[in-house]
This record gives C-alpha cells, sequence and structure tokens, in this order.
C-alpha cells in the first residue's frame, strides 16, 4: 500500500496557531508549535557530522556535501520546553539582537556572527544569501531532467517519484540530506520532502560545486522573526540554536561537564561539547538532570531571581486553605514528589526544581484519577472540582485526559515513586465520600514520612 499523498503547502507555517487544531485532544499543549520533531531514521548527529568530515579530508565527499558547510550548521535534535523559550521571547531585544538579563546586560546574542563563532565556523568563502522565497520560487519550477537526477541520486524505489515525497523512498543519503536541510529551513517535520527540500538537494552533484548558502545569517534572521512575532504566532522552530547560544555564551553558569577543546587545546565548535539537552537515545542525561542542570541555571540567567522548587501557586493549587487541601508535596535531595489524595497511580519523581509544565501534567495525572476512582457516575455534585487550565495545558476531557497526562509524562522517561494506598491524611477524598453515601477512604500512615 502506497504511503499517504503530502497535502499542499505541507511546509508552510501558519501566521496564527490554528487553535481548532487542538479541540479534538484530550489534553491540550497550546505550545505544540514550539517544537522541533523529526520523523526520520536518520544517523547520530556527531556520528553523521564526524562521517562527513573524514570524507572530506580523505577526499572522498565526491558530491561537497561538508565543503558546502551544510553539515556544520545543523545542530543536534533536543529536548523541547516551552517555558524557555517564551522567557527568550520576553527578553529579547530586537535592537541588538539579544537576551537581556533584569539588568540589562546581554546574557547572549543571535547574530549570525555569535552563531558562528559557537560553531567555530570560519571560511573566506563567499556565501549566498538563502531565501526561502526564492527556493519556493524555483521549487515551484523543477525540471523533467532534475526530478530525474534526483531520483537517480537520493530515491530507492524503482518508479520514478515526483515531489512531493514520503520519506521511505529516499536512501540513506537522501534522508541524511533531508535531515539537515529541513530543520536549518525551519520545517519541523521531514515526512514528506517537498520541492524546496529537493532543489536544495539537488545543488549536490558530481558535475559542479555545491552552493555554499549563508546559513549563519538566515537561521538569525528567521529567530528574530519568530521571537518578535512569538506572542501572536506561538510558533517556534529553533530551539536547538537557542540552547547551543546559552551553552557557548554562559558555559561557566553550569555545572555538568563539558568538553570544551580538542587535542591541541583549541575550543571546539558546540555541538560537541554536552549532550546534556540532546534528544534521547543520545544522551545519558535524564529528563530531570536536563531540566535541574541546564533549563533551571538557563532560566535563572533572565530572571531577577531563581525559580524555587515549587512556586507559590504551586503551593496554593495544592494547598488553597486549610479546610481545602487536594495534596502535599515532598522535596527530596534530588527530585520532587507530588502526592494527590485519593490517587492510586504511583507519582513519578519530578527534577528538584519543578516547571509548570511538569506540575500541571502531575495534577492533571493524579487528579483526574483521584476523581475517576471515587465519584465517577456519582453525579456532577459529587465530582471534584479539577482545574481545567495550567500553564499552557487544557484538560478537556476528565475521563481520559489524566491518562493523556500519563502517557506524556511516562515519555519523558521519568522515573517512579513508591505506591502509598490509600493517602488521604487530611481526610478530604473520605469526607466527601461519606458526603455521596458511599464508603470512607481510610489514610494509611508511614510515620517516619509523615
Amino acid at each position: 500500500m502506497d504511503p499517504p499523498v503530502a497535502p499542499i503547502a505541507l511546509n508552510v507555517a501558519p501566521l496564527n496557531a490554528p487553535q481548532r487544531e487542538l479541540e479534538w485532544k484530550l489534553l491540550a499543549d497550546l505550545d505544540y508549535q514550539i517544537t522541533e520533531e523529526n520523523l526520520m531514521s536518520s544517523k547520530h548527529h556527531i556520528h553523521l557530522l564526524n562521517e562527513l568530515r573524514i570524507k572530506y579530508e580523505s577526499g572522498t565527499d565526491i558530491l561537497g556535501i561538508w565543503e558546502s558547510s551544510l553539515p556544520i550548521f545543523k545542530l543536534p535534535q533536543v529536548r523541547q520546553f516551552p517555558d524557555l523559550i517564551h522567557l527568550c521571547a520576553i527578553c529579547y531585544d530586537a535592537t541588538q539582537r539579544a537576551m537581556l538579563d533584569p539588568s540589562g546586560s546581554a546574557v547572549f546574542y543571535v547574530t549570525p556572527e555569535a552563531i558562528r563563532e559557537m560553531l567555530q565556523f570560519k571560511t573566506k568563502k563567499k556565501s549566498v544569501p538563502l531565501s526561502l522565497i526564492d527556493l519556493i520560487k524555483q521549487g515551484a519550477k523543477l525540471t523533467d531532467a532534475q526530478v530525474t537526477k534526483l531520483n537517480q541520486l537520493y530515491i530507492r524505489s524503482d518508479t520514478m517519484r515526483y515531489p512531493p515525497i514520503h520519506n521511505v523512498y529516499l536512501n540513506q543519503l537522501g534522508r541524511d540530506l533531508a535531515d539537515m536541510i529541513s530543520p536549518i529551513l525551519g520545517y519541523n517535520s521531514v515526512e514528506f520532502v517537498d520541492e524546496t527540500v529537493i532543489l536544495m538537494m539537488l545543488m549536490f552533484s558530481l558535475d559542479k560545486k555545491p552552493i555554499c548558502y549563508d546559513y549563519a545569517t538566515y537561521i538569525s534572521d528567521k529567530i528574530h522573526e519568530q521571537l518578535m512575532n512569538m506572542p501572536r504566532e506561538k510558533m517556534f522552530r529553533y530551539t536547538s540554536y537557542i540552547y547551543h547560544l546559552i551553552l557557548y555564551y554562559q558555559h561557566e553558569k553550569f555545572s555538568f561537564p563539558m568538553r570544551r577543546m580538542d587535542a591541541q587545546g583549541k575550543i571546539r565548535s558546540v555541538v560537541y561539547w554536552s549532550p546534556i539537552f540532546h534528544s534521547k537515545p543520545d544522551t545519558p542525561y535524564t529528563y530531570c538532570q536536563f531540566i535541574d542542570l541546564f533549563i533551571h541555571p538557563a532560566m535563572s540567567m533572565l530572571m531577577s531571581s531563581p525559580p524555587p522548587r515549587l512556586t507559590e501557586e504551586m503551593q496554593r493549587i495544592l494547598h488553597l486553605s486549610k479546610a481545602y487541601s487536594i495534596g502535599d508535596w515532598y522535596l527530596y535531595q534530588n527530585h520532587t514528589v507530588i502526592r494527590i489524595y485519593g490517587c492510586e497511580l504511583a507519582p513519578y519523581k519530578l527534577p528538584r526544581y519543578v516547571p509548570m509544565r511538569l506540575f500541571a501534567l502531575e495534577y492533571f495525572r493524579q487528579f483526574g484519577n483521584a476523581d475517576v476512582l471515587h465519584f465517577s457516575g456519582k453525579g456532577k455534585k459529587a465530582q471534584l472540582k479539577v482545574r481545567n487550565q495550567l500553564g499552557h495545558f487544557i484538560y478537556k476531557k476528565r475521563e481520559e485526559g489524566w491518562q493523556e497526562a500519563d502517557r506524556m509524562l511516562e515519555s519523558l522517561g521519568l522515573e517512579t515513586s513508591f505506591l502509598w494506598t490509600p493517602y488521604d491524611p487530611n481526610h478530604f477524598i473520605s469526607l466527601r465520600r461519606v458526603r455521596y453515601r458511599l464508603s470512607s477512604y481510610n489514610h494509611i500512615r508511614i510515620p517516619h514520612i509523615e
């Protein structure tokens, strides 16, 4: 069975976030357009980078891929954390193209020069301006000869394929090139390869030298444009560049080990420094370590005071008053645990410094489970009053939404703490059950913890 046909203008991002696409979701993430997805099975980024460099140094890079500088500007895929991107948009000074701290000092710049420096990119070659509009115009005029060349170089199917082309038909070289080109252009999917990507793939040929585009200026302009439009469009595609710029220009603020120098004592490209924020399975760091060791220090640089382990808002949600408390928090040395009364799921071990994104998911997961477990089918009056929105998450369907929150937390690779049931130290669930003529819910004490 042939793969589905790509929709028209697949990779053209909308001017405004299409909220209607969130209506069918059980648990909607308003930040779903702040992402860098990579749907294609490609090689590990560092391995591919080294492979292409070695081919160039040995004289076997016959297509001139390394010479084009394309591999240098494609950064590793990273874990997403939209809260940091929102904070950067708030702290962004468009005149300087810099993120400023509360004192007005630049934390890092997003200029072409800053991008080239962090990648240690130095060249005397004259680069060509990269324009997405020009690529779209030229891509619309692909000739039969160009399509034939594409099939000869990058397609592994015996049948002639015409753009947009599903990635299952690309050979390994085609996949590697599409994986490098798409994120630089700002595309968040390579499931289908459209004419703009194909046009850049076709610049690599045995009979001519590849074009050396000015990738740094293009990326800088795109970051600037998307940060300026963040309040309206809520879309950002260059998270990896933000992470690496922070790491390069503020490396002394982080406590995790880095390999900044090569064997000759020269500064390496920042992509080699640390896998702290790389996506799994390309990193030995857990998601909690990513938050505590990178995200928390990074956000602290842009705020007047470092974020606490649990914000006042989170504490207020759990303990609104003495008469209305729905859960507790436990601060361990290396992690934090939230326990909602009546929940019979093992809580996740959250980072030491709990961001609202993770707190919201754990709240919806546990509170939803407790509500369904104790009061489902008992009428609206009996059901718990769950908050419909926390942070940028909207909890839409009571009985299924908590399961989606559970799935999202599980996908982060978080570990669970020990199961403690029944957990109802303030008798919140038990008294409510009795009020609606249900059996009591007797809390089990663990004295050395309570």
